[in-house]
């Protein structure tokens, strides 16, 4: 049998899924949100996990996906989950699917969870009421799934049906006979879609009768009556004492931000020991595959393009760039699983709604700051594609984890003292206030797409505070390592190793004396000395397409004339390296603006292809933020040379 979940987002749904089928599935989800129709066996079961859903009547993409899928696949029996904490607004979901179907199972997930807070479910009466089996169940323990699959394969079904006015009813059974089901009659209506249904909705209006006011409430009515009578509250608990801390307009941004430096700092410090390991090992596995070459008779002419180059620059991107994201992304997913991320995207709503802009670009942007590519691809979640497109193209407007070691050092170097005691703290400070710059230039921008080539206002956002839960640890790891560090690192590394090659030839091949590299730096010199920075810092970002965190090795590797990168771990020597190809205050503030605003990584540019379906669009994405970073360059040169 096929088994089609559906459900409102955070309710358990792709718990449950995955208790029944394991590793029996052909597709998983993305940055903690079901974007696609995920397959699983149980025994002879067939399970669908669709995309959350507030309705069947698609406002976004993933909604879409849904209502396609109940309303016109092939399925047997429809299992809708909900959540036991606020089951009033879930029963409009099971209402409308008993329009589509009679074969209905409704789950009451988290009873634990109810049970603890004080709230009982009678589920004998909701089924009466309903007409349909209820279980009561909690997937993350297991419970409950033993009678999930008695019901299913004993099905036992007979949906109660809303009747409304009779001019509704008489409406519905109209459009009802071009099309598949009572609800996509009620659907067409509602969006205005067929011929049919436009007649209907005209001559309503004409009648004075407003059509979506009636459906919805009536079955704003019926959901309400029915969670009255099966729903008792004995403790009446209530989550608003801490969303008064954490939603407050004085506390919740200081909150934020406070934890947003916490996990930059544990980043930080957690990230400096096993990027020394990496490079320890990769050091000595390159020289036992360098041997083992050598010991083959492989002529030099291409070992060293495949260890100095391909290899070199690979490693070196695994080192710097696996473990901050092994460390940022669990952080990231943790905050996520007890239901903070939302708060924060309630406290930047208003500012993003100043700009025209959509409020859940707070969440792409604080996906951003683990991957660029993670935050574009997260963009997925926004439903107009005007508001879509403004997250996309000002999404690498914050730091990514691969910008952070560039940033660190260049900070470290130039503006903490070594007398200075907590420098990582001083130093994720500083960091936080070079990501306030991202944060308004974000906004900023996004204020001006709004006013010009993406113009119009920014749309409704419905926005679910779920309640506080406790983390599933094991859950977090999986998602946070396989969907996005696992992931990520897998696109940078299928760059990196070309560019690697490339980067040696262009090193090693020499005209006149002196290497390809060296030219194309003194070419962009005279650019790079008009906006306060100088041809091979220039050079070395334009290399760096391939992976932020090879930027500064490449400069490094130009400065002291290197035929390879090299790993250099002391501060003082590179310094002493900067100081003496002319560096200054003046010039590491902007080498730190432009780290911030330059053309994303090609990681992300391929990511932006993807979602936008445009080369225009990832032209321009790569193009803005550049050319944001020459204006303030720019600016701050020529106002330094004031003075």
């Amino acid at each position: 049998m096929r088994i089609a979940l559906i459900g409102n987002p955070n309710v358990g749904k792709s718990t449950l899924f995955n208790s029944l089928t394991g590793l029996r599935q052909h597709t998983g989800n993305w940055t903690g949100k079901t974007v696609g129709v995920a397959v699983g066996y149980y025994n002879d079961l067939e399970i669908y996990d669709l995309p959350g859903t507030y309705s069947l009547i698609p406002h976004s993409e993933e909604e879409k996906v849904t209502s396609e899928f109940v309303l016109h696949k092939d399925y047997d029996i429809a299992v809708v989950v909900c959540d036991a904490l606020c089951l009033e607004r879930n029963l409009n979901l099971v209402l409308q699917t008993m329009e589509v179907t009679d074969n209905v199972i409704m789950c009451v997930n988290l009873m634990d969870e109810a049970k603890r807070k004080g709230i009982e479910i009678d589920l004998d009466k909701l089924s009466n009421l309903l007409g349909i089996q209820v279980i009561g169940m909690s997937a993350i323990k297991n419970d409950g799934i033993s009678e999930l699959i008695k019901s299913i394969n004993n099905i036992n079904s007979n949906p109660q049906k809303i009747v409304y006015d009779d001019i509704i009813e008489e409406s519905i059974n109209t459009v009802r006979l071009t099309s598949n089901s009572r609800f996509e009659a009620i659907s067409l209506i509602m969006q205005n879609k067929s011929d049919d249904a436009k007649v209907v909705r005209s001559y309503l209006i004409d009648k004075g009768i407003d059509f979506n006011e009636k459906i919805l409430n009536k079955k704003m009515e019926i959901c309400k009556s029915i969670s009255k009578e099966v729903v008792h509250n004995t403790k009446h608990y209530s989550q608003s004492k801490w969303d008064k801390i954490l939603t407050n307009k004085l506390t919740g941004i200081p909150i934020m931000v406070f934890m947003l430096i916490s996990i930059l700092y544990i980043s930080i410090i957690g990230a400096n020991y096993p990027s020394k390991l990496l490079f320890k090992f990769f050091n000595w596995l390159g020289v036992i595959i360098e041997s083992g070459l050598h010991f083959l008779h492989i002529p030099s002419v291409i070992i060293n393009p495949l260890i100095y180059g391909v290899y070199r620059v690979t490693t070196w991107v695994v080192a710097v760039m696996l473990p901050p994201m092994a460390i940022f992304f669990p952080l990231f997913t943790l905050l996520e699983d007890l239901g903070v991320l939302p708060r924060i995207a309630f406290n930047l709503d208003g500012y993003f709604s100043k700009s025209n802009a959509c409020g859940k670009q707070a969440l792409t942007m604080c996906m951003g700051f683990g991957c660029n590519a993670v935050g574009v691809t997260g963009t997925r979640i926004i439903d107009s594609p005007r508001e879509k497109l403004i997250a996309i193209l000002t999404n690498s407007f914050v730091p990514c984890n691969g910008r952070f070691p560039s940033l660190l050092s260049v900070l470290t170097m130039f503006f903490i003292s070594r007398s200075i005691i907590f420098k990582s703290l001083i130093n994720a400070l500083l960091l936080g206030l070079i990501i306030v710059l991202g944060v308004f230039m974000t906004l900023l921008v996004s204020k001006i797409l709004s006013n010009t080539i993406l113009k119009g206002e920014s749309s409704m956002f419905i926005l679910e505070l779920p309640p506080y839960r406790k983390p599933q640890i094991k859950k977090i790891i999986i998602r946070s390592l396989l969907d996005r560090t696992i992931f990520v690192l897998g696109r940078a590394l299928i760059i990196a190793a070309p560019m690697g090659l490339i980067i040696y030839l262009l090193t090693n091949i020499n005209i006149s004396g002196v290497s390809l590299l060296s030219h194309l730096s003194n070419i962009l010199n005279p650019v790079g000395k008009f906006i306060g920075l100088d041809g091979v810092i220039l050079t070395a970002f334009l290399l760096g397409i391939a992976a932020n965190e090879i930027v500064v090795p490449i400069m490094l590797m130009i400065y002291i004339s290197n035929s390879y990168l090299i790993d250099i771990t002391n501060l003082d020597y590179m310094k002493q390296v900067l100081l003496s190809n002319n560096w200054s205050i003046v010039t590491a503030i902007c080498f730190l603006v432009f780290v911030l605003f330059h053309f994303p990584c090609s990681t992300t540019l391929l990511t932006i292809k993807k979602e936008t379906g445009s080369i225009k669009w990832t032209v321009v994405s790569a193009f803005l933020p550049l050319f944001i970073g020459f204006i303030l360059c720019f600016i701050i040169y020529h106002i330094s040379l004031l003075f």
